[in-house]
């Protein structure tokens, strides 16, 4: 399992970065290996979004987001927002102490 987090920052239209990113968690959320997904505004900054999506695999992710209609999504999108992108893995998971193991 693998978690993407993408921090934006919104300096276009807010109702049309909803609508585009309405459109991409729809395309997303229809690809193989989709797990869920969250969004979170910051409490201080109305701009400021968290996107945080689990997937089965590394591979899953990045085989949704190589495709045509992820790249034309994502092109709508880039002139509405800042974007920090990162893959993430579950360090606890990999670590028997975090689980009270011993």
């Amino acid at each position: 399992m693998v978690t993407f987090v993408n921090k934006l920052t919104v300096h276009g239209d807010p109702d049309e970065f909803a609508a585009v990113r309405a459109r991409l968690t729809a395309y997303m959320a229809a690809r193989p290996g989709y797990v869920g997904h969250r969004t979170l505004r910051h409490a201080g900054d109305p701009a400021v979004h968290l996107e945080i999506a689990e997937w089965e695999s590394a591979a899953a992710h990045r085989a949704a987001v190589t495709g045509e209609e992820f790249q034309r999504l994502v092109a709508a999108l880039k002139p509405l927002v800042t974007a920090e992108p990162g893959l993430y893995e579950d360090e606890d998971a990999r670590v028997p102490e975090a689980h009270g193991a011993r």
